[in-house]
């Protein structure tokens, strides 16, 4: 097999303008936050086939207020079709959007790895693997973790942890990693 290379978004950089579906058929602009919220957390998972997603989306559920609190919006997003999330909804308890349709020039964009499914029965798409990003109040990217398996994830409390540090204005903390090269 060939390596095959990606292209990372860096922190830092402007989180790019996508705009995608939610069930509502409203559409939402990843990284531009929403009720009078001035961050946004962007939630890339793989999608209703995934049980660890499943329990990741219900986990962050459970961390929105605390999110709130320091001024976090929260979307996930996933390259399933509408029919795929509106099955998935039934075992995701949760009251943050969630949209539907990344395509894979869209993943790409984001610099997610993306992976063919083991069979039809898992899902009938390539799919993102599992990927954060935390936008801030210019639209640059704050924090990214991108991971190419569903095993390795932030752990959300240390993750708001360091969101609060960091957007506490004593602390003037700049964005990290900026030198990627």
């Amino acid at each position: 097999m060939s390596k095959i290379y990606t292209n990372k978004l860096h922190p830092g950089v402007t989180f790019p303008k996508v705009a995608l579906s939610l069930m509502s058929g409203e559409q939402r602009i990843l990284g531009k936050p929403q009720n009078g919220l001035d961050w946004q957390l962007v939630l890339f998972y793989r999608g209703q086939h995934c049980p660890l997603c499943t329990k990741y989306l219900n986990l962050l559920q459970t961390y929105k207020n605390k999110l709130v609190e320091i001024g976090v919006d929260i979307i996930a997003v996933s390259g399933d079709s509408k029919t795929q999330l509106e099955s998935h909804l039934e075992k995701v308890q949760v009251d943050y959007p969630i949209a539907y349709g990344l395509t894979v020039e869209q993943m790409k964009t984001f610099g997610l790895y993306i992976s063919d499914p083991r069979s039809e029965q898992e899902t009938d798409h390539p799919f993102a693997e599992p990927g954060l990003f935390v936008v801030n109040s210019d639209g640059d990217i704050q924090v990214v973790d991108i991971s190419n398996n569903p095993f390795v994830r932030p752990e959300l409390e240390a993750l708001i942890n360091g969101l609060r540090w960091i957007r506490n204005p004593d602390n003037n903390y700049p964005i990290r990693g900026m030198h990627s090269f």
